[in-house]
């Protein structure tokens, strides 16, 4: 999803990254691009460096959290942030990165993007958590990317705080008990386990979470 820089919408365009520019592509939303089969008449493009990416999905219908257990927690899809978001938090926060898989038509897992998990450590779980849930920059199709041979790289104002492979996680089994006597619909989220914390982030950073092959998600803490 983008917009056009100076020309701000909230939902924004969806559009298609094709090196140094962006198709804007005949779909309303990420979830209807999905369910039209993957394919949409394309429109204008524009270079990459005149767009501003958006979250790819703005409200999907559930956040499903996963820990290495395969087990997972439901979080707010009202705290999806995307791209250049201020993060607000009563604390200095903390941040759990993780690969997050994107359903799409026919409850099938579609994509992947990067889901940057906000904690506040002063409050009672699960309000730790309830606040910001970073979402972007782009989703990468499932047969693009490999997320097991990925990378997480986590840099606060330029330096960097960790560097983990992604955790080891089965996502078809992780999908089959999501969709356990319910329904899974486009654009519902399945973030995977994180593979780390980094903990103690000031008022005014700002924090990079970089996963080779889907790219950067930038977000500031708010001073």
């Amino acid at each position: 999803m983008f917009h056009l820089v100076g020309h701000a919408m909230e939902r924004g365009w969806v559009g298609r990254v094709d090196g140094d520019r962006v198709v804007h592509l005949a779909a309303q939303t990420l979830q209807s691009f999905f369910t039209g089969g993957g394919s949409a008449r394309e429109h204008a493009e524009y270079p990459l460096a005149e767009v501003v990416l958006l979250a790819p999905v703005l409200h999907p219908p559930s956040v499903r959290v996963f820990d290495d257990d395969g087990k997972f927690a439901f979080a707010n899809p009202a705290a999806i942030q995307g791209p250049g978001a201020e993060v607000r938090s009563a604390a200095d926060p903390a941040l759990a990165p993780r690969i997050t898989g994107v359903i799409g038509a026919d409850g099938v897992l579609a994509a992947f993007t990067i889901l940057a998990e906000w904690r506040e450590p002063v409050r009672p779980q699960p309000k730790d958590r309830d606040f910001a849930l970073g979402l972007g920059p782009v989703v990468v199709t499932t047969e693009a990317l490999d997320p097991g041979a990925c990378v997480e790289v986590v840099r606060v104002d330029g330096a960097e705080r960790a560097r983990l492979p992604a955790a080891v996680f089965d996502w078809q089994a992780a999908l089959s008990f999501a969709a356990l006597g319910t329904r899974l619909y486009p654009g519902d989220l399945l973030a995977g386990p994180t593979c780390g914390l980094v903990e103690g982030i000031a008022p005014g950073s700002m924090v990079e979470v970089e996963v080779d092959g889907i790219g950067i998600l930038e977000q500031r803490v708010a001073d």
